[in-house]
């Protein structure tokens, strides 16, 4: 109790998150566990020891590289050639965009900051409402979440030890069906306000198919990551610096574009961002030892047990007190503090850590796109110049539309299961 107080009011004053955790760790080895402090600090040293963790490094540079490679202008041209002349086409294309861009950068907040670039002030020239051009385009940037390489998948996998190769593959079809969902929804708003681009032809399949094989690079991408995993040709971790090499290949020998001033930019970004990344990584290593030393999984699971005997009641009462956690706490600390919390319950009563997985992972990242502390509501606000009361109420559609397939999978275990069971057995 006393280190879910200290780590609260830390974060309420404005602490960084990892320094929040850091602290809040020592607490309980000064005041609860009554340990040498020597085993806090060995924790943190432990946290780092993890050959699968390297494949984090990996993957956000070679998202980066990727990103200053010219990839991001050709899945564009594909996204628009392919739905760009449906009602609300631009908001279309930034969703279709989310699941292409999921494939290559394996952020949300960076695919929302990016299409908030890009596509925005397009989106508000030709008179679509600003709440709603930035509610498209953050909330569309969820799919990243399951869309292979996920960040999140690697950090639950390796945190729940959980096949990351299965994770990969089991968030292909929940990401194409987010997709879908809110294209759907897009569209009955856009037709209902009347956001049509009246000049923009229907696809032909030869026009599709230049787009595609003008991108080919970039669409190949995730797929040769599945294979590869699948074929044993490279553990996640290794498949990590395959992805690294790949981009620079394509960056460099494909598409021409990528130059060593961008690929310094590149390192200089992504040293950043694992940075942040680790040091969150590092200091919840002092948390997660002092999770399993006061049994708070299995004090959870009798409580939960006790009072709900149907398992996918207990997985959505878990599922909706993450969506609350969701709005304060940033998804890659909720990873990280909760999964050794919520696994061994999921694996209590019978379901398979690999579907909990996507469904965790996609409750815990929606946090980003809402009030009061998503970082992606923020960033994509920011760059559009919109108010959060807008973009909080015209988000509403889509938050409710990704809920409701989200509760839909929890019982339709085989839709997320059938890829990853099909490949693996």
């Amino acid at each position: 109790m006393l280190i879910a107080i200290v780590f609260v009011v830390l974060m309420a004053i404005g602490m960084p998150v990892a320094f929040a955790t850091g602290i809040a760790g020592f607490v309980f080895f000064v005041f609860e566990a009554g340990m040498p402090m020597s085993i806090g600090v060995q924790k943190i040293a432990a946290m780092s020891q993890s050959f699968p963790l390297l494949a984090v490094p990996f993957f956000v540079l070679a998202g980066h590289l990727m990103n200053e490679s010219g990839i991001t202008d050709r899945l564009l041209k594909v996204s628009l050639v392919a739905v760009g002349w449906m009602s609300g086409g631009l908001a279309q294309v930034a969703i279709v965009l989310s699941t292409l861009m999921g494939g290559v950068s394996g952020s949300a907040v960076a695919d929302a900051a990016m299409e908030a670039r890009i596509l925005g002030p397009t989106m508000i020239a030709k008179g679509y409402g600003k709440g709603f051009s930035a509610a498209a385009i953050a909330v569309g940037s969820l799919i990243t979440a399951t869309i292979p390489p996920s960040i999140g998948l690697i950090l639950y996998g390796y945190v729940g030890n959980v096949s990351i190769g299965r994770l990969f593959l089991a968030g292909i079809i929940p990401g194409i069906l987010m997709m879908l969902v809110l294209m759907l929804t897009t569209y009955v708003i856009a037709r209902r306000r009347g956001y049509v681009v009246t000049d923009q032809p229907k696809p032909t399949a030869a026009a599709l198919g230049a787009a595609a094989w003008n991108a080919k690079w970039a669409l190949l991408f995730p797929v040769a990551l599945v294979l590869a995993i699948r074929g044993g040709v490279f553990t996640p971790s290794e498949v990590g610096a395959f992805a690294v090499v790949y981009a620079l290949a394509v960056g460099f020998l494909a598409h021409r574009e990528l130059t060593f001033a961008k690929v310094w930019t590149s390192f200089v970004q992504a040293a950043t961002d694992v940075g942040l990344i680790m040091l969150i990584i590092l200091m919840s290593g002092m948390i997660g030892f002092a999770v399993i030393y006061m049994q708070v999984p299995q004090n959870l699971a009798t409580w939960m047990l006790t009072g709900i005997t149907d398992p996918n009641m207990i997985v959505l009462v878990i599922l909706v007190f993450l969506l609350i956690a969701g709005l304060a706490l940033e998804s890659t600390v909720m990873v990280l503090l909760l999964t050794p919390i919520f696994v061994p319950i999921i694996k209590t009563i019978g379901m398979d850590p690999v579907h909990f997985g996507i469904l965790m992972m996609s409750i815990v990242t929606l946090g980003g796109m809402t009030w009061p502390s998503g970082p992606a509501m923020f960033a994509v606000c920011s760059l559009m110049d919109v108010s959060i009361e807008e973009y909080s109420i015209e988000s509403i559609p889509f938050i409710a539309a990704i809920v409701a397939l989200i509760t839909a999978l929890l019982f339709l275990p085989g839709l997320v299961l059938w890829l990853p069971n099909l490949a693996f057995g």
